[in-house]
């Protein structure tokens, strides 16, 4: 796998760019806006400081490659993926469910690629600090070893350490849910709510996680690792989340609909947090943290309301 296709010039995909170059490939960057702006000024002003190498190439055309790594918007993926040229295995880089369709990244890929390999990477991961090299590690999924194997080969260096798994379900439902969470999160300490209501809600999220990735047929041990533990430690604890940050600002009293309309950046939570409660209800699992956010974020109940209602759930044992 030499040559390496990124999908989506946003900060993530930029930097995945970066990294596939900086393990040896022959990189091209896919923007479906500016692309003649980035191949000219080589800076992405959501990578301030950061200067796009002169061997990536930057088009506007879907490009064909050994390995093509989707970097979009969960909620564009579909559309985008839809329209991938024939080529090698796809690595799906967004976390998400779709809304609608309540669909996870690799089941959208099976529908719109059939046929195709697929894998999924994810991990406690920001852009900023892949586009600058400093150390990181992630998870690569994937029921094939070999695609495993080889994918991992393909961008692995000395400071991105990448773990194979081989369960994508699980891995999926860590990236999406920790999204939810991290707004919780913020949400708490936006409102005042201390350090020890923060770590209480992290860790029952993380109880959610593994419930929800055993009941969708994945394993509840794989949110302990990288692409579930790992990814809430780095969301709910950073400003440099988008998630993070847009609970802080709703615990501070911001509508969300004022919050987004403020910000260039997704906010991934937002949109995942419904289809995640219905999938999850669908599952027959019980995500009352992700529910509380999903309320809140709708406009249905208040985050005042949403805090008394989980305090109030019955005590058990852990």
């Amino acid at each position: 796998m030499n040559s390496v296709a990124v999908i989506g010039a946003g900060a993530w995909g930029t930097a995945l760019a970066m990294q596939a170059h900086r393990a040896g490939r022959t990189v091209t960057l896919w923007a479906r806006r500016h692309a003649a702006t980035l191949a000219h000024s080589r800076e992405n002003p959501r990578l301030p400081g950061v200067t796009l190498p002169p061997e990536i190439a930057v088009v506007s055309d879907l490009p064909r490659a050994e390995l093509t790594l989707l970097a979009v918007p969960m909620q564009h993926l579909r559309a985008v993926a839809a329209r991938l040229p024939p080529g090698g295995p796809v690595l799906c880089c967004a976390k998400g469910i779709e809304a609608g369709t309540l669909a996870l990244p690799l089941e959208v890929l099976a529908q719109t690629q059939p046929g195709r390999a697929c894998a999924v990477l994810t991990g406690p991961n920001f852009a900023a600090e892949i586009a600058r090299g400093l150390p990181a590690a992630a998870v690569l999924a994937a029921d094939a070893d070999l695609l495993r194997g080889a994918a991992i080969a393909a961008l692995a260096t000395a400071a991105f350490r990448l773990y194979g798994n081989d369960d994508p379900v699980g891995a999926q439902i860590g990236g999406a849910a920790k999204n939810v969470v991290a707004i919780a999160a913020g949400a708490v300490i936006g409102a005042g709510l201390g350090e020890n209501a923060r770590a209480a809600l992290v860790t029952r999220g993380l109880a959610e996680l593994g419930r929800l990735a055993a009941a969708l047929g994945g394993r509840a041990e794989t949110v302990a690792g990288l692409s579930g533990l790992g990814d809430l430690l780095l969301t709910c604890t950073s400003p440099q989340s988008r998630n993070f940050s847009f609970g802080v600002a709703l615990g501070a009293g911001a509508a969300p609909a004022d919050i987004l309309a403020s910000r260039d950046g997704v906010v991934e939570g937002v949109a995942t947090a419904p289809a995640l409660v219905a999938r999850a209800l669908r599952a027959g699992a019980a995500v009352p943290v992700c529910a509380a956010v999903a309320a809140v974020v709708s406009g249905r109940i208040t985050l005042d309301q949403a805090m008394t209602a989980l305090l109030a759930r019955p005590l058990r044992d852990e």
